[in-house]
């Protein structure tokens, strides 16, 4: 089968096609035939060795059919989508013809969308659904900040919770993405300058109930600010760099009674405490093929143009998700 493989550590064009066996499902894992897959700040980290698992094949994401089912559970054909569960960290990822998945992270799906389309929902949408409604166990009427939102995981955050009936405060670091994320259902958007907390507090004086941090440490004693006692945040991502942060005190940078917590996608998604099951990805497929949801890819590449793609999202120009077709 066709892969793209990670030569070394390093930019883009690290990337190439090779030929390489396919993967044979074990006991507990589905063969899936990949017919496209999203492009993910994850593959970056993995690529670039800053998350140094030394997998060959990247990819966290999968649309495509059962290729075998060892269990009979599903059968050939089935359209499917995969997330996660151990690809590119313990085992070749879904940059390639076929891949081999954890039962526990394949979902069978029904759906008009074609394969970019549906390739570019699984991840984005099921970490924002979980840090949501799983970690700050958001409510309809509460006020959720949500910093990062031009993101891709960030524009599903604002459309899963515009749809829940809470009030979406929504950051951008540029004003070009207002229109953008208050089509998507933001209430308010902010221009992020690093320095948001007191101008939420001009608004909501008591602060907001819950926060979704995706531009990451840079921010997060800001962010912090911003919530009122007892309220929640999810760290969920790094757009503003990698750096630890310098100093952290929780005794006086986390304020009393505020709720602070992660959810790692990558790492935990399909386990004990996450299930994929928990998960409405049927449901928030169908709303994107009504246009309830604005999931459709920015750009959709080529297997071959796999190099564009990164060099594309590593710009941070890239406006939505990328998805690759696999011809």
């Amino acid at each position: 089968m066709r892969a793209i493989v990670v030569r070394e550590h390093g930019g883009p064009e690290v990337l190439e096609i090779r030929e390489l066996p396919a993967p044979v499902a074990q006991d507990g894992d589905v063969l899936v035939r990949v017919r496209a897959f999203g492009r993910n700040h994850a593959d970056t980290y993995m690529r670039s060795g800053a998350w140094p698992f030394g997998i060959p094949v990247l990819g966290i994401e999968a649309a495509g059919t059962v290729e075998h089912d060892p269990s009979g559970r599903l059968e050939p054909g089935a359209a499917v989508v995969a997330i996660v569960g151990g690809m590119a960290r313990d085992r070749n990822g879904s940059y390639a013809e076929l891949v081999s998945v954890r039962a526990s992270n394949l979902v069978p799906v029904q759906s008009s969308l074609d394969w970019p389309e549906l390739a570019a929902i699984p991840e984005a949408y099921a970490t924002a659904w979980t840090a949501l409604f799983g970690n700050v166990a958001l409510k309809a009427g509460e006020t959720v900040l949500v910093r990062g939102a031009t993101s891709t995981v960030g524009q599903a955050a604002v459309n899963l919770a515009a749809d829940a009936g809470a009030r979406v405060i929504a950051t951008t670091r540029t004003s070009e993405r207002e229109q953008l994320l208050r089509e998507l259902g933001a209430d308010e958007v902010l221009i992020d300058d690093g320095a948001l907390a007191e101008r939420v507090r001009d608004v909501h004086p008591d602060g907001v109930d819950a926060a979704l941090e995706l531009v990451g440490n840079s921010v997060l004693r800001d962010t912090l600010k911003a919530v009122r006692p007892k309220g929640r945040v999810c760290f969920i991502g790094f757009l503003g760099g990698l750096a630890p942060i310098e100093g952290f005190d929780p005794l006086m940078d986390l304020p009393s009674g505020v709720q602070l917590t992660t959810f790692a996608s990558a790492f935990v998604l399909g386990d004990t405490y996450f299930p994929t099951a928990d998960v409405p990805l049927q449901e928030i497929i169908e709303k994107a093929a009504r246009g309830v949801f604005a999931a459709k890819p920015a750009r959709v590449f080529r297997f071959e143009e796999i190099v564009q793609a990164h060099r594309l999202l590593d710009s941070g120009k890239a406006g939505g998700k990328l998805v690759v077709e696999v011809s």
